[in-house]
């Protein structure tokens, strides 16, 4: 989601500084490159890559332990160490903005402090109660549900009180023993801060802005308080890039239709114990569609003359062909996003994290369903496809899904471009003086300095463990 807000301030005039793992060759002359190591979760955790369907064997508390705060501390420290990025952080300069990912990289917020400047935080993921409390939005833990609850009907009271729990949980450990930890990346790496330094905690609050990666057509009913701004499917738009010639030629010729089948960027198919993978293997075979797989091995043993594997595939463009009758996913939000966008229904199989609740939220929508990895089999499997391929139901509720997600005042890019400045022209100190009874007036807005510069502090090295 940072990617599309970087370039689209530089493209409007705005000079531009990224930290970033992944190199832009396309972009405005105003758009500057800090590059850190593009390394992966397992390589900063000095541990060998495991097979991440393993993890759907996790709890919320499993996740939360082994990826999102060991992840989170390890990554985190590995951009701020970068010899770039401690070369800019040595260097005098100044910034009338700070854009951060808000997803467990906190130490990133002391930049704000450091620069003297308003802060703006983007969320990949959907809202959360700690996010509600730090930015005075008011919590609705009755009608909202924890994004990473793994409980299967969270209305229940097995569900509402897991949910609860869940809650105090992330918060307590997010606020008593991360943000500590993060607050040793701040005195280590990042020099020269102005005294007193706030805690992490209170510059959050301080924040003039946050960016969600959410829509309203989509998720459960909230209410936000003005600073905080729904910008769901930002990296989408109608005209994104052509198919390459060879797949659009597939997809223009599969007479049936297309079953696409994607599980994300970490998670691989082929990866998938032997039993399961034949399970697919064989329900495809009998189908009269073709089928599209991502597939990362050399080879797949035993492929039926209507699959086609690709060790990579272009996701966005492949969802917006019309002859793609239905998405097999493990239910990542930026994906699940695509298919809501294209109007694609989905058979989710979550593994990890927030996919069981987007994929919760999609059937909901009558979009999609969830099959649990320990019920892949053969039966489930063809009953499931049979069911979304004969019932156009699911195809003509996506395809309306789509129109109402897209209906907006305004593309959300130029949403989130609006408000950063927005920020920008009124200082940071607008949202701040409206919500004063929630903030700390000692962590207030600093004074805007003359040089019109915006930072975008991400650490997307995150991209490479995408939820």
């Amino acid at each position: 989601m940072q990617r599309p807000v970087g370039l689209e301030l530089a493209r409007r005039g705005h000079n531009v500084t990224v930290i970033t793992a992944h190199r832009e060759h396309d972009h405005a002359p105003t758009y500057h490159q800090v590059m850190v190591g593009n390394a992966t979760l397992w390589d900063v955790l000095g541990r060998k890559r495991p097979n991440l369907f393993t993890m759907a064997e996790y709890t919320a508390e499993d996740f939360h332990r082994e990826a999102l705060w060991k992840g989170g501390l390890a990554l985190t420290e590995g951009s701020l160490k970068a010899p770039a990025v401690q070369a800019l952080l040595a260097e005098k300069r100044s910034f009338d903005l700070v854009i951060s990912e808000v997803f467990f990289q906190e130490a990133t917020y002391a930049l704000a402090h450091k620069y003297n400047a308003p802060l703006v935080l983007i969320s990949t993921m959907v809202n959360c109660a700690k996010h509600n409390l730090i930015t005075g939005n008011p919590l609705q833990l009755a009608t909202t549900s924890f994004e990473f609850l793994d409980v299967s009907n969270p209305t229940s009271f097995w569900g509402r009180l897991r949910n609860l729990y869940l809650n105090v949980y992330d918060y307590f450990w997010w606020r008593f023993w991360f943000l500590p930890k993060q607050e040793e990346l701040v005195k280590k790496y990042i020099p020269d801060l102005p005294q007193p330094v706030p805690s992490l905690y209170e510059l959050q609050k301080n924040a003039s802005l946050l960016l969600l990666n959410t829509h309203f057509s989509f998720q459960s009913p909230v209410a936000f308080l003005p600073n905080i701004v729904e910008i769901g499917g930002l990296h989408l738009s109608e005209s994104d890039s052509q198919l390459p010639d060879d797949l659009q030629k597939l997809l223009d010729e599969a007479t049936h239709g297309v079953v696409y089948v994607n599980f994300g960027s970490n998670v691989r198919s082929s990866e998938l114990p032997i039993e399961k993978r034949n399970a697919f293997i064989n329900v495809f075979k009998r189908l009269n569609q073709t089928v599209l797989w991502k597939w990362e091995a050399e080879d797949l043993d035993q492929k039926p003359d209507n699959v086609v594997v690709r060790k990579w595939l272009p996701q966005k463009e492949i969802l917006s062909h019309p002859n793609i009758k239905v998405f097999l996913s493990h239910g990542g939000l930026i994906g699940t996003l695509e298919a809501v966008f294209h109007g694609v229904p989905i058979i989710g199989i979550p593994v990890y994290g927030d996919q069981y609740k987007n994929l919760q939220k999609a059937q909901e929508a009558g979009t999609g369903t969830t099959l649990l990895y320990h019920d892949i089999n053969e039966e489930n499997l063809e009953r499931l496809l049979h069911e979304f391929l004969k019932d156009d139901s699911y195809l003509n509720t996506a395809k309306d899904l789509s129109r109402r997600f897209k209906d907006r005042p305004l593309k959300p890019l130029d949403t989130a471009i609006y408000w950063i400045e927005y920020v920008i022209r009124n200082k940071g100190n607008y949202f701040y003086f409206l919500f004063s009874s929630h903030r700390d007036s000692k962590a207030a807005m600093h004074d805007i300095t003359p040089s019109r510069c915006i930072s975008d502090s991400v650490n997307t090295s995150f991209n490479n463990f995408s939820i």
